[in-house]
């Protein structure tokens, strides 16, 4: 904050907590008798007859806002409140929030500390193991793979047996904690749109399905000649490369017809975030612990795009 508005802000306290005061003091008044025929009044009159008269403010009202400025006075002495002065107790949200972290963290701890030592394989049979890494899941994951793990366009579904990575126990802890960057190229320029449509023609048909446009014989050797690199001479995917089996009905993006042409002219670009440093390997092993017990671990399928 700069020193002036530091400033602004202390006179403008000030000054709310000085009229504060003032106004009090000046619906202070003495009480004397029972009003007379010349009480002051506030000039409201109904009924022809029936006066509102000017009293002053009953005492003990007018005491509980005398304490609560005096409270607010020692707030503003003890507390930030006035521009940059920080306070005599030094506190700020900031500290606060961080000493709260502090204190959750080591609340997980010893509840991570059970599960210290054992492998994702068998934390997945521990009922209290997968409970932690179901809340962890909801907590870091759901945004993205659903509630219920079944995914989103773009964001795959854990709870089957396609993985682009590999659904073993070691594989899915790797994906977890170092994160994934799936590429998939634009072929638009190189292919031209009738070499698109020849190719979408040949993938199509690998997963049992046609399409009027294309010519099936051509897509195969652009297939052979462009993309078998990656996803292997039979298209059932390479998990070293992250690259999908293009001959199931999964597809990340969608299998429609025109999603799959979009995949092929446009390309496509995928990345799992890295969870180890937010986590740390004690929840990452969790986590994988979760997917796994969703009864899709140990997959040796690729999931297609």
């Amino acid at each position: 904050m700069t020193p002036g508005l530091s400033a602004f802000i202390i006179i403008l306290t000030t000054l709310n907590v000085v009229g504060a005061v003032w106004l009090m003091l000046s619906m202070r008044r003495r009480r004397g008798d029972e009003p007379g025929p010349g009480a002051e009044t506030t000039g409201h009159v109904w009924d022809g007859d029936l006066g509102e008269y000017n009293n002053p403010l009953p005492r003990w009202w007018l005491w509980l806002f005398f304490i609560s400025v005096a409270f607010a006075i020692g707030y503003l002495v003890l507390y930030p409140g006035m521009g940059n002065y920080a306070g005599r107790l030094g506190w700020t949200s900031i500290n606060q929030h961080e000493a709260q972290q502090r204190a959750s963290e080591a609340q997980a701890q010893q509840i991570m500390a059970r599960f210290t030592g054992k492998s994702v394989a068998q934390l997945r049979d521990d009922p209290a193991a997968r409970v932690v890494g179901r809340n962890l899941f909801a907590n870091n994951c759901a945004v993205c793979h659903g509630s219920d793990a079944h995914g989103n366009p773009g964001f795959p579904n854990l709870t089957d047996q396609d993985w682009l990575y590999g659904g073993a126990p070691e594989q899915l802890e790797a994906t977890i904690a170092g994160g994934r960057a799936g590429v998939m190229i634009p072929w638009q320029d190189a292919l031209g749109a009738s070499g698109v449509e020849n190719v979408l023609a040949y993938v199509l048909t690998l997963s049992g399905r046609s399409v009027p446009a294309g010519d099936v014989a051509t897509g195969k050797q652009l297939f052979a000649a462009n993309c078998a690199a990656c996803h292997g001479e039979d298209a059932h995917g390479n998990q070293a490369l992250g690259a999908p089996n293009l001959t199931d009905h999964t597809w990340l993006y969608g299998g429609s017809v025109d999603a799959v042409r979009a995949s092929i002219a446009g390309g496509r670009q995928g990345q799992m975030p890295a969870q180890l440093e937010r986590l740390g390997p004690q929840r990452v092993k969790l986590l994988a612990a979760y997917v796994l017990s969703l009864g899709a671990g140990g997959g040796s399928g690729a999931a297609a795009p």
